[in-house]
């Protein structure tokens, strides 16, 4: 997804550890896109409250799951439990 505007930007600087500077740099190789492009992108999901939890992504990936919900409401498999 590539944010086009025509407004002007301001020019920011930030500090970055070697991998995440090295992880920015693959990100955007593999968008095709500018390191800032993908900044700015991240940072527009963070401020919209679009970023996930890590709860909300092993709830997604767990869709597919069958069993009981809750273990702990089920005292069958509870027994034993602490001993």
């Amino acid at each position: 997804m590539r944010i086009t505007t025509l407004k002007p930007m301001r020019t920011v600087s930030f500090k970055l550890s070697k991998q995440l500077d090295e992880a920015l740099d693959d990100l955007a190789l593999r968008r095709k896109s500018s390191r800032s492009a993908v900044v700015r992108e991240a940072l527009e999901a963070i401020a919209k409250g679009q970023r996930r939890s890590v709860t909300a992504r092993v709830d997604e990936l767990a869709l597919g799951l069958e069993g009981p919900r809750d273990l702990s409401m089920n005292r069958k498999h509870m027994t034993r439990y602490g001993r």
